[in-house]
């Protein structure tokens, strides 16, 4: 255990003093990491209405990376975030409007995400006014804390 103990101080002191080195050779000190702003932090607001009622709506602060705020199931909505979430794709993106899709009217429930996910700003709207809407908002079901999940 000793070993080990004067292993991470002569890496400690080692590291230390290249750092000082190479700041010192530059002639200006080393920038510190940029600390979380809690802007650029994956923090969701999710705003939801069944039918309108205010007993039906509900909202809901989700923050993954680290899990918390008051979502009552934080850790399954950043696990399904997550599992939507593609470089490249935004995962809140709108149904297009060239997409083909059924008549099918899923309810009036309406939904509100905002904030930053993945380092973007996200301001989506859901609703279930078709098939590809009904399918959008099942993709994200946890999140918008649909009736049985």
């Amino acid at each position: 255990m000793a070993l080990l103990h004067r292993l991470a101080v002569t890496a400690a002191v080692t590291t230390a003093a290249s750092v000082t080195a190479l700041a010192s050779a530059w002639g200006t000190p080393l920038p510190l990491p940029l600390p979380i702003d809690g802007e650029s932090a994956d923090r969701l607001v999710i705003t939801v209405s069944e039918s309108g009622g205010p007993a039906d709506a509900a909202r809901y602060v989700l923050s993954c990376h680290p899990t918390g705020g008051t979502h009552p199931r934080a850790r399954a909505a950043c696990g399904q975030l997550d599992s939507q979430t593609e470089w490249g794709r935004d995962p809140f993106a709108p149904v297009s409007p060239a997409a083909m899709c059924t008549g099918v009217y899923g309810g009036p429930a309406t939904a509100r995400v905002t904030g930053h996910w993945a380092g973007r700003p996200v301001d989506a709207r859901f609703d279930r006014s078709n098939g590809c809407e009904i399918a959008r908002w099942d993709r994200f079901s946890v999140v918008l804390r649909t009736h049985g999940s």
